[in-house]
Order: C-alpha cells, then structure tokens, then sequence
C-alpha cells in the first residue's frame, strides 16, 4: 500500500474541494474538456495507435481499444450531454419538522472517492470522469495495460483543462498499469468509498473477490433474445441483426438466440443476414439439423451456452415453449439485458415479469442498454447487481444521501 497511499490521500483530500464547486463550473469545464478533446484529436490518436500496435486486430478487445475520430466527435457529444443533465447534488429527497421542533432533511451527497478498474476502453476514461466531476466524486482510475498510452493521454488533457479552471487535478487520478497498483486499489479501505469494475466477468470475478473495498458489479452480459411462436419474423430478423452485429465487442451484443421449434422451417432465412456479415454460429442439435451447411455454422456443446463472446459468434437454443426459454436465461443469463419478439401479449408480460435482468426488452434490441440512450447522459456502467444500483449507472447513482438536522436547543429525555 505504501507505494499509492500518497495518490489515494491526494485524491481524499482533492474530493473534499469538489463539493464546493457550482453545477455552473463543473458544466463549463465539461463544455472546454469536449472542445479540447477534438482539438487534440490528432494526438490522442498517436498514442491510441500505440496501443493499437501491440493488440492483434482480431482479439474482440481491439474494437474496444480503438479511438477514431468519430468516436473523439462522439465521445466530446457524451461530455457535452452530461454538462446538460441536472445537477444530482444538494437535492432535497425528504424534508420534515419533527414534534420537538427539529427540522429534518435527507440530501444527496456523493459518494465520495470511486475507484474504476477497467480493461482496454479509454472512452471510459473520459465517461467516468465527467460524471465523477459533475457528481461530486473523487476517481482512481486503474486501465489495463493495453490502453495504458490512450489513458494517459486522455488524463493529461483532463488534467489541463481542470488547471485551466484552477480545480484541484488531485482530484482524479490514473495509477500505473502494473497489477501492484490493483492489488493497492482494492485495499484502499481507508480512503476509496467504492469500486467499480468494467470488463469481462474474469475480470469483475477477480475484483469481488479479492476487494476490502465495497463493489458495484458492472459490464459483463451474457446477453438472450427469445423469438416466440407469434414472432414476427421480419422484425425479428432485424433485431437479432442489430442486437449482434451493431458492436459485437460490447456487453450489449447478443450471445444466444433462442427460438421455439415452431421458428424452425424459417430459421435459415431469420440468420442469413448473420452469416452475410460473417457471424459465427453455434448451433443446437435440433436448429444444427435444418440449418443449410456453412462453413460459419457448426454443432453447438454445452461452452457456448452462458459464453459472452464477445465478437461475431452466437449460439442457437431451440425450445419447445416460453418455459423452457425462461429456465434456459434463467441458468445462463448474467442479469444484463434480455429481449423477447413476440406478438403474444401474454408471453410478452411472463416474460418481462419474471425475466431476472437489469432490462427487458419487448420487440427491441438489446443494444439500447445504454446510459446515452436511456437519456443518462454518459454511464459508469450497467450494473448487474441489486444493491444500491441496477442497470446503467450515472449521475444519480453515483450519489448517496446524508441527513441534516436543525434544532434550537433540543436536548434527549
């Protein structure tokens, strides 16, 4: 712990000024910070390049990894979003007078120092600190080796815009890439309030494991969507498309489709615009037997059910009715996001009722799971968790509340 403790005091003790910053500030630097980030495009996509160069093109993490100036443009769209949203603190969520007199209030308040362990995304270097900042919150940021360039080149303009600004860059801190530097995180006891990883489930296993410091479990999907009796195929089609293929690298992407058997005798045409954008499929015995033989199509085992892949794969289960689709997510789902198609009012509420997810779609794709999309401006992930947070985290979950009591003498019978 020695070699961090003095970043992780640093931080504290620059979290603590953050609560005297006006909503005003924090929207003007996100504004400044987005401009800036085009401005900087160029180098932030030298260092990117860096990275790029030690990862091969065909890890599904490279996608992840890769800055262009699109996403740049996309990623400035996000901060200036966030700068839009109503400030989450100092809101007053109860309010009352007691008998005695004593005034009473419960107010939201930050968290406090949130530490982000995260694999090879730099976007969310920028993502967490813009909802850090403008929920009041202290950030140690631990990226993985593969971003290490891209992360440091995002934290140096963050760092001069808040110079700019004359805020405190204690405040928001990146720490080595070496795994000393995770060990030292996850004990941080007395000075990090709260952990949140991003990544695969290794990597959010790993961390709930081994942390002293409290958890938020986020980011890994294992991702269903059920194609019912009464589907309509058309549509259906469409959303399997969108739901795989749109960025097959994110926690969003569907892994397995499930369809009833009475799908069957139309499944090749439902999956052809997969096996034209080149999706790898993993059939079941009963789908493997009327699919048309293709090179991108072969006979699924038991490992590619519950598999987030990750990439352009997704495996095939076939059933027989809505419970066996619901017992099938039921044992492999990671709680992220799960989808049915289906024209059956009935089957469509079974499914959203009981389906144990963060979300549930009706007739949708599931690439919709998403802070931006939800309206949340920038997230801090999807948590699969229950407690405190569930779903896309922003502004609002990052916030905590204290009670604040006035009196004028009472004193306790």
């Amino acid at each position: 712990m020695t070699e961090y403790q003095h970043i992780f005091e640093e931080v504290k003790k620059g979290a603590r000024k953050l609560t005297g910053i006006t909503n005003d500030q924090v929207n003007f630097v996100l504004h400044n910070l987005a401009v800036f980030a085009v401005e900087n495009a160029p180098f932030l996509l030298e260092e990117n390049e860096k990275d790029l160069q030690r990862m091969d093109p065909e890890n599904p993490m490279y996608d992840r990894l890769l800055l262009t100036e699109e996403r740049i443009a996309g990623i400035a769209g996000e901060l200036v979003q966030v700068s839009a949203l109503p400030g989450p603190l100092h809101q007053v969520l109860e309010s009352k007078t007691l008998e005695n007199g004593l005034g009473l209030q419960k107010i939201t308040v930050p968290l406090g120092v949130i530490g982000i362990i995260y694999e090879a995304r730099p976007n969310v270097t920028f993502d967490v600190f813009s909802l850090a900042l403008k929920s009041g919150n202290g950030l140690v940021l631990k990226g993985g080796s593969d971003a290490n360039h891209s992360n440091r080149a995002i934290m140096s303009l963050i760092h001069q815009v808040l110079e700019n600004h004359g805020l405190p860059t204690s405040a928001f801190q990146l720490l080595p890439p070496e795994r000393t530097s995770t060990k030292a995180l996850l004990e941080a006891v007395d000075f990090v309030d709260v952990i949140i990883p991003r990544g695969s489930q290794g990597l959010i296993n790993f961390v709930r494991e081994n942390a002293k410091v409290p958890v938020i479990e986020t980011g890994a999907g294992i991702v269903h969507t059920y194609v019912d009796e009464s589907a309509d195929l058309e549509k259906a089609a469409a959303i399997i498309l969108n739901s795989k293929t749109r960025r097959p690298s994110v926690c969003n992407s569907l892994d397995c489709l499930i369809v009833h058997e009475s799908i069957l005798p139309n499944l090749n045409e439902l999956i052809a615009p997969l096996l034209q954008k080149e999706v790898q499929v993993f059939a079941d015995q009963k789908s493997w037997e009327v699919l048309h033989k293709h090179e991108l199509i072969s006979l699924a085992d038991e490992s590619h059910f519950g598999t987030e892949f990750l990439s352009l794969k997704m495996a095939i289960k076939t059933v027989s009715n809505l419970d066996e689709a619901l017992d099938h997510i039921a044992t492999y789902s990671s709680k992220h996001s799960e989808a049915i198609v289906s024209n059956t009012q009935g089957h469509i509420d079974r499914f959203l009722l009981e389906v144990d997810a963060a979300a549930v779609y009706e007739n949708t794709s599931t690439a919709f799971t998403d802070g931006a999309q939800f309206g949340l401006g920038a997230e801090i992930g999807i948590s699969t968790q229950k407690l405190h947070a569930r779903g896309p985290m922003a502004l609002k979950e990052l916030c905590s509340y204290k009670w604040v009591i006035r009196g004028n003498g009472q004193v306790r019978d």
